[in-house]
């Protein structure tokens, strides 16, 4: 293990589904220790790929790396499952949440512990409830009867029960309301702050991935076409009119007509 360098490395993969449909190509990036680093890109763009590709599930889905590596720490393991990826603390939030739907919300937070071997589970339940009171409020609800938000806090926060130093976070705000998606965002830059978590989170809702971020990826067809701090990023015309939804035009016809609002004491 190596305290130098980033945290994850993604350096030049290439990934091929059926050995046909080549999905990325020669996609790299880095996060740093303690950062929180957004993945940005339409659907279908390749974020979700990425995300498997680190966590290792792509043979599931007839898929695989074969150019490339992926390194951890200053380890390679793009050969590793999941299993020993979780041990070596990286846990992966996939897209849809996948709850068990008849357990518990604590036997669903349990359920993320199950390759630890530190007695220490207990603990861990109280950081996840500490940071999430609303499972507390239901621990002994089924998890299928919880809103969908609270079914994201859940998923969360079973990737937390692994006691991670990486979380893999793929379209967190998909399908949640505007309030729902700021919650889970303020807490996963808690968590960033208070315990040293790092994250890569793939987002298609670039407005409040950016907001958050540290630095961002932009790519498009398995490629990464821009990168950069996250501030600048959200500056930047092109990702304001293409991914933010505001038209560069649009925005200097605002800005005209608030100057012309504006009460004259202000100007």
């Amino acid at each position: 293990m190596t305290e130098q360098g980033p945290l994850l490395s993604i350096n030049g993969i290439e990934v091929m589904y059926s050995r046909l449909a080549l999905v990325l190509r020669g996609l790299t990036l880095t996060v740093p220790r303690g950062g929180i680093v957004a993945l940005l890109g339409a659907n279908g763009a390749g974020k979700t790929t990425t995300m498997k590709a680190v966590a290792n599930l792509l043979r599931s889905e007839r898929g695989e790396v074969t150019r490339g590596t992926i390194q951890y720490d200053g380890e390679r393991i793009d050969r590793l499952d999941a299993s020993d990826l979780a041990r070596r603390g990286l846990s992966l939030v996939m897209e849809g949440r996948h709850c068990f739907p008849t357990l518990s919300v604590e036997d669903n937070l349990k359920v993320g512990a199950f390759s630890r071997r530190d007695g220490a589970v207990a603990e861990s339940l109280e950081l996840v409830y500490r940071y999430f009171p609303r499972l507390k409020d239901r621990r002994h609800q089924a998890t299928g009867l919880l809103s969908g938000g609270e079914q994201q806090m859940c998923a969360i926060g079973r990737a937390l029960m692994a006691r991670p130093r990486m979380i893999l976070l793929d379209e967190p705000s998909m399908g949640l309301a505007p309030l729902l998606v700021e919650e889970i965002f303020v807490i996963m830059k808690q968590l960033n702050a208070a315990e040293g978590m790092t994250f890569l989170l793939a987002e298609q809702n670039a407005s409040v991935a950016l907001r958050y971020a540290t630095y961002g990826y932009l790519i498009e067809s398995g490629r990464v076409v821009r990168e950069g701090a996250a501030a600048a990023l959200a500056a930047d015309p092109e990702i304001r009119a293409s991914y933010l939804g505001l038209d560069a035009s649009a925005e200097a016809d605002a800005s005209a007509f608030s100057a012309r609002r504006r009460p004259r004491w202000l100007s």
